[in-house]
């Protein structure tokens, strides 16, 4: 005879294959309800259309999340700044939300001594160090856009001389021999 349980099913001799029919839902219950937060799944992806490889050995630039250093113009400093920096946040969100999920799955492990609370102690001491990369990578983030900043105030004469000098209005000139 089949017995009822806590969720309405049935505990009988008809469900025996559905032992672990809920598992998956649990384990995702369970790093779900990490933190209290939620923190959505970002994925980067970068298109690179230049073809080539550096001299030396290096890394081809398909490879690089980062366009090349070169600083020729304010739209490549602006260029390079802004990829550093929409790079470093995505990054950082990846790495904390993983920080956390080490958290969780760490601290279901238990721990040898029997300690009270000694698994979740544990994890979190592993698991701090990840938050600190994911705290850098924010940091790297204001840095980068701080430099961008930092490039227009200390190069406003020179790009106030080229931006004027680029914006001179024309006047539409009157073409009296086209008629």
């Amino acid at each position: 005879m089949a017995t009822p349980t806590r969720n309405g099913g049935t505990n009988g001799a008809g469900n025996k294959g559905n032992k672990f029919a809920n598992a998956g839902a649990a384990a995702g219950g369970f790093v779900g309800a990490l933190g209290g937060s939620f923190v959505p799944p970002v994925n980067v992806t970068v298109n690179n259309n230049k073809n080539g490889a550096r001299g030396g050995g290096g890394r081809t630039h398909a490879e690089s999340l980062l366009p090349a250093p070169e600083f020729t113009s304010p739209a490549q400093v602006r260029n390079y700044c802004n990829t550093l920096r929409a790079a470093a946040v995505t990054l950082s969100i990846e790495v904390a939300m993983g920080a956390e999920i080490l958290k969780g799955v760490l601290a279901a492990v238990p721990d040898p001594e029997g300690r009270a609370f000694g698994s979740r102690v544990r994890a979190a001491k592993v698991a701090r160090k990840m938050q600190r990369s994911a705290d850098a990578l924010r940091d790297a983030a204001k840095n980068a856009a701080a430099c961008y900043a930092a490039f227009q105030q200390e190069y406003e004469e020179e790009i106030n001389r080229v931006r004027h000098r680029a914006r001179k209005p024309q006047q539409p000139v009157m073409n009296w021999a086209q008629q």
